[in-house]
């Protein structure tokens, strides 16, 4: 995430989390949780208010979360009422630890450029069997929009970026912003699992 992003996130952490909090999500976890081992560990990766965290704990999975702004990962702390660690996608360095990891439109701030290492970081810690959820806002280019940067990916962006890993998506899909007043941004979900070579 760069600096700017990062800053952004700092200065309206409180206001960010609230807008959020309650967007209605459940439509993503019927797709996502399936996947996920009974009681399993979900790893909620840039998890914001933690408001996905907060759902899958409650449903019985032990959730562990991150988050690169040290302003959010405070608010999403107190909310989920466990220590949510100040964490970058580029330091996860654990190994097959997670049964599901869940990348809510957290990943579309890593630069285009290093999200072919940040994927082989998420490979490595995910469980053999896991799976991984992606989302980012539809398109194919890098931009900057108030005050953050953003990297877009349609489905053929995103195949390829798989390409360079053991990762393949079982299921890639369009979605509108469940927020209001954003119905018109479009989203590319994927559910991704490692490919298991013989």
């Amino acid at each position: 995430m760069s600096n700017t992003t990062l800053t952004y996130y700092n200065q309206n952490a409180k206001a960010f989390s609230d807008s959020t909090l309650n967007v209605d999500m459940s439509a993503l976890y019927a797709e996502f949780l399936p996947h996920v081992a009974q009681h399993g560990s979900i790893l909620d990766a840039g998890c914001g208010s933690a408001r996905d965290a907060a759902f899958f704990k409650a449903q019985g999975f032990t959730v562990s979360a991150f988050d690169a702004s040290p302003e959010l990962a405070e608010l999403a702390s107190s909310y989920l009422q466990q220590p949510v660690a100040v964490k970058t996608f580029q330091e996860l360095n654990c190994v097959n630890q997670y049964d599901g990891i869940w990348c809510c439109a957290s990943l579309l701030h890593v630069p285009k450029a290093e999200l072919p290492q940040v994927f082989l970081n998420l490979q490595r810690v995910l469980k053999p069997n896991g799976v991984l959820y992606v989302s980012f806002k539809y398109g194919d280019t890098e931009r900057v929009h108030n005050g953050r940067e953003f990297t877009d990916l349609n489905e053929n962006a995103l195949t390829h970026l798989l390409s360079h890993t053991q990762l393949k998506a079982i299921k890639q899909w369009q979605s509108v912003d469940q927020r209001p007043e954003r119905e018109s941004e479009m989203w590319l979900n994927a559910l991704i699992k490692v490919v298991h070579v013989l």
